[in-house]
């Protein structure tokens, strides 16, 4: 299929889910992605299909500089930031993926970059954090805690506050994945996404929902982390007091109102699942696809393995989001 450039012809806007988001920006913003970042790999995955009783097909998102999907958001933000006239700093939180990404673009742009991490954060992300030029806060406590410091410096410092799926451009980066998939042109019965605050979820399901509407978009969490999810089912936002997950990119406590919404548009089904589905999914996608991957990207897989019989006979892509796993961790988590 050739890549699709007509917004109104492909997406009138009766067929607009109701979001923030807008097809239109998703195309332009395809266009100030870093190539590094897009035409990502998607292939047939026939040997994990096999296990999983369904025809997989892996869209991979780590084969790039920070092995992680969200590159193609910070590159957004960043690239507009430059183009504004007033490249001044810019600041998130992070677990550290985001925290990579907004630290590569910045860097190719000569924006100085901030990343704010809770202590328990991964230490080999912070690491590459501050490899690709960012300076780092450490806070006590976890990702909400960081999120806080954040929006201190931001205020302080006249800085631009990156808060991931709260800021459109880093939903609409991230749904750039979603046109690669269209334009693939081979039937999709069902795309399954990792939730955590929602960039992923609602920019690849806003995309989906326009351009192929019988694609079921299945968004999941880890029950440790089960904030977004529980909001989506009352419909409202469910907060909780702590998370117990491997899966520490998905970790929130506090789901963004605007993003709950955006994610009741385009979510068909939002299911919880365990540790172990989630480690068993890791180690599947190493011994049949040859990846090694962090918790979250093994999130789409160990939904299959929860549930088979809503995938069975189905042809279901899985995004694998992020790869920044340290090996004694992923050894001890699969056995591999």
């Amino acid at each position: 299929m050739q890549p699709v450039r007509d917004r109104s012809a492909a997406c009138p806007e009766a067929g607009q889910p109701d979001t923030r988001l807008d097809l239109g920006r998703i195309l332009e913003a395809r266009e100030r992605i870093s190539r590094v970042f897009r035409d990502t790999p998607q292939f047939d995955c026939p040997a994990l299909g096999d296990v999983l009783g369904c025809d997989v097909v892996i869209k991979l998102e780590t084969a790039n500089p920070i092995r992680c999907f969200k590159g193609r958001g910070t590159e957004v933000v960043m690239a507009r930031l430059a183009e504004s006239g007033d490249p001044k700093l810019a600041v998130c939180a992070s677990a550290g993926n985001l925290g990579q990404a907004l630290a590569y673009s910045g860097g190719a742009r000569g924006i100085g970059v901030t990343v704010v991490a809770a202590t328990s954060a991964n230490a080999a992300k912070i690491d590459r954090i501050r490899r690709l030029g960012a300076a780092v806060e450490l806070v006590e406590g976890d990702i909400e805690d960081a999120r806080r410091r954040a929006r201190a410096i931001a205020a302080g410092d006249d800085a631009l506050l990156v808060e991931d799926s709260e800021n459109l451009d880093t939903c609409e980066g991230a749904g750039t994945i979603g046109l690669e998939l269209v334009e693939e042109g081979d039937r999709i019965d069902t795309i399954l996404l990792a939730l955590g605050g929602g960039a992923l979820a609602t920019g690849v399901g806003h995309v989906l929902k326009c351009l192929s509407p019988a694609t079921e978009v299945v968004c999941i969490q880890p029950g440790g982390a089960p904030a977004m999810a529980l909001s989506w089912r009352a419909r409202s936002v469910v907060t909780t007091d702590s998370t117990d997950t491997i899966a520490d990119g998905v970790a929130g406590r506090f789901p963004i109102a605007a993003v709950l919404q955006d994610l009741l548009a385009v979510a068909d089904h939002v299911p919880l699942v365990e540790e172990a589905s989630i480690k068993a999914g890791m180690r599947l996608l190493h011994r049949h696809a040859g990846l090694v991957v962090e918790p979250s990207a093994a999130l789409g897989v160990a939904a299959i393995l929860e549930d088979p019989s809503r995938y069975r006979g189905k042809r279901v892509v899985t995004v694998i989001c992020g790869s920044n796993v340290l090996p004694e961790a992923f050894s001890t988590w699969t056995g591999d």
